[in-house]
């Protein structure tokens, strides 16, 4: 779980540079950010070592610097001749008096000095507020629909069409179809079949009605804007720009369009502009129909001259419909952008205001970084932001009122702040109500995050509201009055892998009365991609349940793992990484390090999330030269940092890494650079990972579809690669 806590706000992970603003420094209450380890051993150590400065034990980085210092006391060696004939030539100048007569003189022609006054308190607080400035913060009031002035159509010629996913699902669904399934949702009954296509496997899950409806199928495939149920504007747009999708978006598009709940566990960097653009398609399609309803009634309504018993059921109780999670501004800018270039609007209200709160071209990272990376990271990272968005015929207005926005675009931790502190009892989640569409856009890297504050996000989707906020409840749709406006929303996430937090997500939230879709390919298995040759064993250990696999897994650890560290006085040890994904894994193996008199001779460092730059450094340093024969590192400070650790001869793996990548990187990449470096003779890398049952998802990614099921049932304990 998160080390932050839900009433604190915070982000996993440190921020980085000076712009993560809200990524977080929030540790988890088992310690305070300034706390230190209980015992004093590694702190006598480090004291006596530096005191002895021992050249042997000298790090390479500490050694350059030596060395610079050198060479410029060299230099000014080098200098004093002529520094010497320069102090003899001033001493000895005849007309040093005269010169200073002219200084005074000069002086005497200005002001007496005085003392350069202090910037005033008013301009300090200036500084402080622009800098602690809410980029965000909307000061508009809340409209009353009454008074709304009348917008136009965003096409004046569409006429209703009975097949259109939209009237099924939401204007006017068959009764004798949606009750039954209702009554299946709520009971908890659902229907799973697993379809196999060419291009993934797909798990489609629908209410369980008891009826023999045989074999479920899909929804029929799709090849191009022509074959979707689009507003006017643009399926025109979308058929001269881009007529023919692509696989991926042939893949998503049947189960986006026609409202299944889905969960896309095959996102990647080249993917992810197909993602956004099938997802920014369908999210507009929605807002245009829905607006386009009730625009078109209201003007039905102010035409009636009362004689007429109107019954216009056409919207819910707020006004925003889409909700977008995304985990950087840069994230938000893409989908803008994506948005802007679909709907082509002539006017873009306070575009400038977005650009300079959210872009920031300056950012850059080298190519050595991995391209995962250098996609999440690029540009403006900071994960605190919230922006509602306003759409009319001509004109797209950014930082609308929640309540006047048809969209927000937001990430988990800026809309909790939204919302409000549960312990101020001021909670305001009324926008919420009438959401439609919810899309979450890497998830994967939402999962670094607080993943505490999406949960928290998904419990108050859909809740009945505690104000009118002007609400015509004559004009609601039913389903909205029942309470049953979370079995009409469509959750779309879009994953780079599946997690027990999203398969638990996904089954509790979304309840989707059109069914819902997993799509997953098979897993070929990282362990085939290593970049070098290294014996990779893998060790099974038993937990009797979840809740008891840490215990477990930390006895296994203690009894299997050390011992192997700490045998010929630990000198096996030296150059080895302890990989922990948990940062409450790593605190316990940290305290255990420190504390337990099994580890004495094993000298250790440690890098996490929380651990700022010159931490770590010297953390690296330190372990590069041999001081710490153990490096303890955890699966954020990678994905926050992905560092390039030298000196590395064994990996031990606590726990698997979600990302199958970071196995690449920690597995293959850090033994690569020793071998590259003379530190490591060729094939002779270790690689042990500790892995229990409940491991199953991350263990398919790491050694393949194939494999898993032997590994996890066969009796042997132990598997070994080459």
């Amino acid at each position: 779980m998160a080390p932050g806590t839900r009433a604190g706000f915070r982000g996993r992970g440190g921020a980085r540079g000076s712009r993560g603003r809200g990524r977080g420094r929030g540790k988890a209450s088992i310690e305070p950010r300034s706390a230190r380890f209980d015992d004093k051993r590694l702190v006598d150590q480090d004291e006596s070592e530096d005191d002895a400065g021992s050249p042997s034990e000298e790090e390479p980085d500490l050694m350059e610097v030596d060395s610079e210092e050198e060479s410029e006391e060299e230099n000014k060696q080098a200098a004093q001749p002529y520094l010497s004939l320069m102090r003899s030539l001033i001493e000895s100048n005849p007309h040093k008096t005269k010169r200073r007569k002219l200084d005074h003189a000069a002086e005497d022609k200005k002001e007496p000095s005085q003392p350069e006054p202090e910037p005033p308190a008013s301009e300090h607080a200036d500084d402080e507020a622009e800098r602690d400035r809410d980029v965000d913060l909307v000061e508009e009031p809340e409209e009353d629909p009454a008074d709304a002035p009348p917008e136009d159509l965003f096409d004046d010629d569409d006429d209703l069409d009975s097949s259109d996913p939209f009237e099924v699902h939401f204007a006017d669904p068959k009764e004798d179809e949606l009750k039954p399934k209702v009554a299946a949702i709520q009971e908890g009954k659902w229907h799973m079949e697993r379809i196999a296509t060419q291009k993934t496997r797909v798990f489609f899950s629908t209410p369980d009605t008891g009826a023999a409806e045989g074999k479920r199928a899909l929804p029929a495939s799709v090849s191009g804007p022509a074959d979707l149920k689009l507003k006017k504007k643009l399926r025109e747009t979308m058929e001269s720009r881009h007529p023919k999708f692509d696989p991926v978006e042939q893949t998503i598009a049947p189960l986006l369009f026609n409202y299944h709940d889905l969960l896309y566990c095959n996102r990647t960097v080249a993917r992810s502009q197909a993602i956004r653009r099938m997802a920014c398609l369908h999210a507009l399609n929605h807002i245009f129909k829905t607006r386009d309803r009730v625009i078109k009634n209201n003007a039905k309504l102010a035409k009636a001259d009362g004689s007429e018993d109107l019954e216009l059921r056409d919207q819910g109780f707020t006004r925003p419909k889409v909700l977008m999670l995304l985990p950087t501004r840069h994230a938000c800018v893409r989908m803008m952008d994506m948005i802007v270039s679909l709907c082509q609007p002539d006017q873009q209200e306070n575009r400038k205001r977005f650009e300079e709160g959210y872009l920031d071209k300056h950012s850059k990272f080298s190519d050595d970084k991995p391209e995962d990376f250098r996609d999440l990271f690029t540009g403006n990272d900071d994960d605190l932001f919230r922006l509602g968005v306003k759409f009319t015929r001509k004109t797209v207005k950014y930082f609308a009122q929640f309540y006047n926005s048809d969209m927000i675009l937001a990430s988990p931790l800026g809309l909790r702040m939204a919302i409000g502190s549960e312990e101020d009892k001021k909670l305001d989640f009324d926008f919420l109500s009438s959401i439609e569409l919810v899309v979450v856009d890497q998830a994967d890297a939402l999962l670094m995050q607080n993943w505490d504050h999406v949960e928290f996000i998904f419990e108050h989707l859909n809740q009945q509201p505690r104000e009118a906020h002007g609400c015509d409840f004559s004009r609601v749709r039913p389903w909205y009055l029942d309470d049953q406006a979370k079995l009409f929303r469509q959750t779309a996430i879009f994953t780079a892998f599946n997690t027990p937090e999203l398969a638990e997500l996904f089954r509790a939230h979304c309840r989707n009365w059109a069914g819902k879709a997993r799509l997953q390919q098979e897993a070929p298995g990282a362990i085939q991609h290593l970049p070098v040759k290294a014996r990779q064993t893998f060790s099974r250990f038993e937990a009797p349940s979840a809740a008891a696999d840490p215990d477990a897994r930390f006895a296994y650890f203690t009894k299997a793992i050390v011992p192997m560290l700490t045998r010929h006085r630990a000198r096996d040890a030296a150059g080895t990484l302890v990989f922990i994904p948990s940062y409450l894994d790593f605190v316990r193996v940290r305290n255990y390090f420190a504390n337990n008199p099994a580890v004495a001779n094993v000298s250790f460092g440690t890098i996490s999330e929380y651990a700022d730059v010159p931490e770590a450094s010297r953390a690296r340093s330190h372990f590069l030269s041999g001081r710490h024969k153990v490096l303890l590192y955890t699966e954020r400070a990678h994905h926050f940092r992905r560092y390039k650790m030298r000196g590395v001869k064994r990996v031990v793996m606590y726990a698997l890494p979600d990302n199958p990548t970071f196995y690449n990187e920690i597995a293959g990449g850090f033994l690569q650079q020793s071998e590259q470096s003379l530190l490591l003779e060729p094939g002779q890398g270790v690689v042990r990972v500790m892995f229990s049952k409940y491991d199953v998802m991350k263990l398919e990614r790491i050694v393949g579809t194939a494999r898993v099921g032997r590994m996890i049932h066969d009796q042997g304990d132990t598997f070994d690669f080459v």
